[in-house]
């Protein structure tokens, strides 16, 4: 049986470290409400969605203009029985360049169909990763804490 760890593939006019340091910018794609740092090998930061969302993330390798990879140390997610599913996951950036472009592959490993939280957090990353961390390349200015529907 093999693992269906979500991902999204998106291309971006930019460069991969101009991609790679808006990734890292979490507070002005994902979520204002951050705590701790996000520019670094095992930096650690914890994220809030008022009291529906919590997590905390630290960053397990790091490498600039390809890679960064996330790996969620602790959660509370109150819409889920499990409240502590992502717990244990990790959250991977990978860049390549394509042309004049930057390919960027996003993928949560360990959110698969088979877990609660799929068919909530899946169209909750599409709005994330595919409208504010894209706007946030291009314009310069994403939205985070965007309104989920």
């Amino acid at each position: 049986m093999t693992t269906q760890d979500y991902h999204i593939r998106l291309t971006v006019e930019a460069t991969e470290q101009e991609a790679f340091n808006c990734i890292n910018k979490v507070s002005q794609w994902w979520t204002e409400n951050l705590e701790g740092s996000s520019q670094q090998l095992n930096d650690e930061f914890s994220v809030h969605f008022g009291d529906v969302h919590y997590s905390k993330q630290k960053l397990i390798e790091f490498i600039p203009g390809k890679k960064v990879v996330w790996l969620v140390t602790d959660s509370k997610l109150n819409f889920l029985e499990d409240k502590q599913e992502w717990t244990n996951t990790k959250i991977s950036f990978e860049l390549a360049n394509n042309g004049n472009e930057t390919d960027i592959r996003f993928t949560h490993f360990g959110l698969v169909p088979t877990v609660e939280c799929y068919n909530v957090c899946t169209p909750a990353w599409d709005q994330y990763i595919k409208g504010s961390l894209f706007k946030l390349v291009r314009d310069g200015k994403g939205i985070p804490e965007l309104k989920i529907r």
